[in-house]
């Protein structure tokens, strides 16, 4: 029996398998288009009769390599990269969502995401319900309505750091007939794959750990391959019924278990147009090579900034579930046992204004609007990433005046938490 590579190998190696003469290195393919040789050879591809590159708005060879290393390192049978987590997050529902239809998340995700469920899809037709993510599976089960299409969450909430139990949710999800999808950036692959826990989409913001660098700005989606969407047909006329756009062409028929993404790929892509650009799939692929150094060091990193912040005299509080007293340790133990992500989340005791003084004072590490690269960066989500977020919406979404993102670099750790001694000193 063939031998199954590892993680560290597939980020390393996945994806572009250069054949004789090619070049070693993933190559850029900065090109819109791409040239056949008759006009049948195009109208083929065009009615999807034939696979092929014909114009970058759909696809890219360097894109659809960097696709399939993700794709492989998350266990999934194809992926698609987009022009951000925000887009992926988009197609991920709008894939089998359309006017008229609900689906539910969790609370506790990122304030970008909330607000695009909660007002932007709602302008589209398409209405949102939030569950607390440990409610009881009774509680989740009467959010369900007949019109539900989906159940989303993240495996670790931004900035909350929540676990999400994937096992709960999919058992939920597959319940009432529909897809979970779970956004994975936090842990990434290296550390946690919600497709061994029955979840069915992974969506991931690139821009974090993937690319790691902070150099760009990109998403992905992958799909596991193993919804049934026709065994729910009634609730996916999108996948299970003919596309007029395309002759009539049925996506579950014709492309089987890759019915989904060639669906996301060949009407939301071509539509909505939020492809990745080739250079920015390029970067991302050699942040892929290094992600499951870099996960651990971030790992570690922050196992000890938590373990000082916990024993400090004018910290409040402390999330991270690295933690033996913290709430989610038991779940992180189950889903991601080699750690969970590089994130920190604490409250000083002095509230709000406190907060602020002791991020001024930072010197290493600094305050941007970013979480997730080999720097250490500080943010202050209800000032910050959350502030479009009314008090009520904060606290639904677990987020306190006085939460600090502390997302902690690979830098030397002893260099993290002496710039962190000093501003406290000051704070």
């Amino acid at each position: 029996m063939k031998r199954q590579p590892s993680k560290e190998t597939l980020c390393v190696q996945a994806g572009w398998q250069p054949k004789k003469g090619e070049p070693r290195v993933l190559p850029i393919y900065q090109s819109t288009t791409f040239k056949y040789e008759t006009s049948e050879q195009m109208a083929r591809l065009f009615d999807l009769e034939d696979s092929g590159y014909f114009y970058t708005r759909l696809q890219n060879p360097t894109n659809d390599a960097v696709a399939a290393k993700i794709a492989a390192l998350e266990g999934g049978i194809a992926g698609m990269l987009t022009s951000s987590g925000q887009a992926a997050n988009f197609y991920a529902i709008f894939n089998i969502c359309q006017a008229g239809d609900h689906f539910i998340s969790s609370s506790c995700i990122y304030g970008g995401t909330f607000n695009l469920f909660a007002v932007t899809l709602k302008k589209l037709g398409i209405e949102v319900s939030f569950v607390n993510p440990d409610a009881s599976e009774d509680e989740i089960d009467a959010a369900f309505r007949p019109n539900t299409k989906a159940l989303f969450g993240e495996s670790i909430s931004n900035p909350t750091l929540e676990i999400l139990d994937i096992e709960k949710f999919a058992r939920i999800a597959h319940k009432h007939g529909v897809p979970l999808i779970v956004d994975n950036t936090f842990p990434t692959p290296i550390n946690c794959r919600p497709f061994e826990w029955g979840a069915d989409i992974v969506v991931h913001s690139t821009t974090k750990y993937m690319d790691g660098h902070a150099t760009s700005v990109g998403g992905a989606i992958i799909d596991s391959g193993n919804f049934d969407w026709e065994a729910n047909a009634d609730k996916f006329p999108g996948l299970c019924t003919p596309d007029e756009s395309y002759h009539g062409l049925t996506y579950t028929q014709s492309f089987g278990k890759m019915a989904y993404i060639t669906k996301a790929t060949a009407q939301l892509m071509r539509d909505l147009g939020s492809i990745q650009s080739p250079q920015n799939a390029f970067l991302l692929n050699i942040g892929l090579e290094t992600l499951h150094l870099r996960m651990q060091q971030h790992c570690r990193n922050a196992q000890a900034v938590a373990e000082y912040l916990s024993q400090h005299k004018k910290v409040a509080w402390v999330n991270y579930s690295g933690l033996p007293n913290d709430k989610y340790h038991t779940l992180a133990q189950k889903y991601m046992p080699n750690g969970s992500c590089g994130v920190v989340t604490f409250g000083l005791k002095g509230g709000r204004e406190t907060a602020i003084r002791f991020m001024d004072s930072l010197e290493l590490a600094a305050i941007v609007t970013h979480v997730a690269d080999a720097r250490t960066c500080v943010l202050h989500p209800a000032s910050h990433t959350h502030r479009q977020l009314t008090d009520e919406q904060l606290i639904a979404a677990g987020v306190q005046p006085d939460l600090i993102r502390f997302s902690v670099g690979i830098e030397n750790v002893n260099d993290i938490i002496a710039d962190i001694e000093q501003a406290l000193e000051k704070a």
